[in-house]
């Protein structure tokens, strides 16, 4: 397990019994730790001429935004049905119970754009499916999808197959 993984507080049993909730906002409290995640994520992708990151709500805004600035690059937002106030796409994916719908504006990804998609976790990878539709429906070409954290025993890169996806921290059991 990566040491940023003890700057993460465990919520046993959130938001439902059975489930343990991996809390960053303790990681972003810890300037180092914070700082540590940047870089990291820059240090990969630095080299690959990215144009956008494309962050997934919510908590993919925070290191998405700062990796997005470190790399001197746009940073589109990727939120659920309704947040975003101009002319958007949306893509439809699974949930554990039912389905949600993720949305971009039309006019963020400009056919060719580089893009890295940043989320703060993957879990069964369905979000992140669904961005990447809304990515490709507007030309740009996806190159690397970054996460903090994976829980690998949930299999979400099955979904991602034949995508550069990295995750800092692997959970593999709950």
């Amino acid at each position: 397990m990566h040491p940023l993984a003890l700057k993460i507080r465990n919520i046993p049993d959130f938001p439902k019994p059975g489930i343990v909730f991996r809390d960053i906002t303790t990681l972003w409290n810890d300037p180092v730790a914070f700082s540590e995640v940047v870089s990291i994520f820059v240090k990969k992708y630095r080299h690959l001429k990215i144009d956008k990151v494309v962050c997934v709500e919510s908590r993919g805004f925070v290191f998405g935004g700062a990796l997005a600035h470190e790399l001197g690059v746009g940073l589109v937002p990727a939120r659920k049905k309704g947040k975003l106030p101009s002319k958007t796409i949306k893509a439809e994916y699974d949930l554990e119970y039912g389905t949600d719908v993720i949305e971009i504006h039309s006019d963020a990804i400009s056919s060719g754009d580089r893009i890295l998609i940043h989320d703060d976790l993957l879990a069964t990878g369905g979000t992140v499916q669904a961005t990447c539709q809304l990515i490709e429906q507007l030309g740009g070409n996806i190159v690397g999808i970054a996460f903090l954290m994976e829980l690998s025993f949930l299999k979400g890169r099955d979904r991602l197959k034949g995508r550069d996806v990295f995750s800092i921290i692997d959970y593999d059991h709950e």
